[in-house]
């Protein structure tokens, strides 16, 4: 089944290793196949990931990303230790994340970690 997406003008969106840019026009299109897709809004950079929760994210985004879960399990490996031995009441959040990842389902445990993000922001406040 095709995934419908609409972009906002000047929208971007990553399909597969392309960024794609909408025009000046609300826009609606859909998508066959099992290339990576991120949206605009759940995009981090290095930049962005300025947080131990979101370079958790942009690590496992890249994994999805490129495909490549053992280009960044070390790394991945390394910031989840980092971050459970600073806030232990993230384990469970990390261990469902970690699950997803070892099943395949990297765009789910992008979802996991989106609301790990949140959980940070709110104690960081």
């Amino acid at each position: 089944m095709p995934l419908r997406v609409e972009l906002k003008p000047f929208e971007r969106i990553i399909i597969g290793q392309s960024v794609i840019t909408n025009s000046d026009s609300r826009t609606a299109f859909l998508i066959d196949g099992d290339a990576p897709i991120l949206r605009e809004k759940d995009i981090l950079t290095s930049e962005t990931a300025n947080t131990p929760a979101k370079r958790i994210y942009l690590c496992v985004q890249m994994m999805y990303l490129e495909n490549d879960i053992p280009a960044y399990q070390d790394l991945y490996l390394g910031f989840i230790k980092e971050l459970i031995e600073a806030v232990p009441s993230f384990r469970d959040q990390i261990e469902a994340a970690s699950n997803l990842i070892l099943s395949g389902n990297l765009y789910k445990a992008l979802r996991e970690l989106r609301a790990l993000i949140k959980r940070e922001e709110e104690l960081l406040r």
